[in-house]
């Protein structure tokens, strides 16, 4: 976490401290600055697109200008996904890809996403080069010229190759629910499933620039469900705003955990022998049922920490071509360098077809085990590491549970929060976990809030 990156790009209420036209200007300028410095005496061109926000032409006006002072070619992708952002990458050849987005987070929210010529989120060390670059960047003149930028068609790119997927009307006798959370996927998944023929009811289809994630999308799935059981749909599916996460209910109504979902796509892709490494890459934050699913079927998960660029990393790093996080974040490398929603609702339908069962029948194969978590509010954050009697009480939990569970103890990135989190095949064993674990960190930490 730097001093404009967070675990996913820069993100904040609009006209704050982080996001508002000027802090865009200046990372534009860096960015275009940055890329010089990697290729002097080159063409540069990047490629921009944002979600349904209000405040995304402006600040997307104010990046564009900020790569003009360097000269580089922009392609101005309008309204799509943030994973066409980075399929755009590769497709233009281009130097960089920037989302303007802010997510799952309300319209009041925006942010920023940046994906390098890979068409890969940029590490961490990448992203304290690029800050340094914006604290040295002036603001933008007065008298600056307009932003200069060339529109490019990459939704209609990007709605072909996912139609690419399935054959044009093999969906004739389903009914399906989208919630496009009124975002980036309002008009492109729709598109893809309509050639399949598919019977549609929407949620969340009519963005007006402020109701964007409002009631609707992968943060309210209570809707989805509801909408489900009332039309008598096959599955429901949601996106978040940008759509680079999924969330699905089944013909009941059921929220699906992305747990599930992660270790359905590695066992049968297991079975099939299309599990590269037959490893399956996850967060700490998922299951400990999982590792336990992968490895019955003859595979192991590899855990990062949180965030799908972690996951993509250690992806490359071991040749690993699923992973993914229990929030819907899933990225199959085979096809796409980052999380994509419409391309894991693609995996799972044709997983539906393939196997000839329903999403009800499917999720039972998977069974997670029973977790318990708190949040402490702390007064200060000291090193878990000197935190003795908490130490001794995690290791105490961790003998008796053996491999059948675990214990996950963190600070919040953003508040002043210290997480604690056990499972276990035991349920009563787990409650019991967490209890031993809050009295342990009464003892070592001044907590303000239970």
């Amino acid at each position: 976490m730097g001093k404009y990156f967070g675990t996913d790009g820069i993100r904040g209420p609009v006209g704050g401290d982080l996001i508002n036209t000027d802090v865009a200007y200046r990372l534009g300028s860096a960015l275009g600055r940055y890329l010089m410095q990697l290729k002097p005496e080159l063409p540069l061109n990047a490629v921009i697109g944002r979600d349904t926000r209000s405040s995304g032409p402006e600040l997307t006006g104010a990046l564009i200008q900020g790569l003009n002072q360097h000269g580089v070619y922009v392609y101005d992708l309008g309204i799509v996904p943030t994973p066409s952002v980075a399929q755009s990458v590769l497709k233009q050849q281009a130097d960089i890809g920037i989302a303007v987005t802010a997510s799952h987070n309300p319209a009041s929210d925006n942010g920023i996403k940046l994906f390098d010529g890979r068409g890969c989120k940029f590490d961490d060390a990448e992203e304290n080069r690029i800050e340094a670059l914006v604290d040295a960047e002036p603001s933008a003149a007065a008298d600056l010229p307009m932003a200069k930028s060339y529109p490019l068609d990459a939704a209609a790119y990007y709605i072909n190759y996912a139609r690419s997927f399935m054959d044009q009307n093999c969906l004739l006798d389903w009914k399906i629910v989208l919630d496009l959370a009124n975002g980036a996927a309002s008009e492109s998944t729709p598109a893809v499933f309509a050639r399949w023929g598919a019977e549609l009811i929407l949620i969340g289809d009519n963005p007006d620039g402020e109701n964007i994630n409002q009631g609707v999308g992968s943060e309210h799935p209570e809707l989805l469900g509801a909408a489900v059981v009332k039309h008598g749909a096959k599955l429901g599916i949601a996106h978040d705003g940008d759509a680079d996460r999924l969330v699905v209910c089944d013909e009941t109504g059921t929220v699906v955990d992305g747990d599930i979902l992660l270790g359905l796509f590695a066992v049968y892709a297991l079975r099939s022998g299309a599990l590269k490494s037959e490893t399956l890459v996850a967060t700490i934050q998922s299951n400990l049922g999982l590792d336990h699913a992968v490895r019955d079927a003859g595979g192991k998960v590899e855990r990062t920490d949180v965030g799908d660029r972690n996951v993509a990393q250690k992806m490359r790093e071991i040749g690993s071509n699923v992973g993914g996080e229990s929030s819907g974040h899933i990225i199959f490398s085979d096809f796409a360098t980052t999380g994509d929603g419409l391309l894991a609702a693609i995996k799972l339908i044709d997983l539906m077809c393939k196997t000839k069962k329903s999403l009800s029948e499917l999720r039972q194969e998977i069974v997670l085990f029973p977790q318990a978590t708190l949040n402490l509010v702390v007064a200060e954050k000291k090193p878990l590491a000197s935190l003795k009697t908490l130490s001794a009480a995690v290791v105490a939990i961790e003998k008796d549970f053996g491999e059948d569970g675990r214990v996950l103890i963190r600070y919040s990135g953003t508040e002043p929060k210290l997480r604690l989190l056990v499972e276990g095949k035991d349920e009563k064993r787990v409650v019991v976990g967490l209890k031993d674990l809050e009295k342990a960190a009464c003892c070592d930490l001044d907590v303000i809030v239970r």
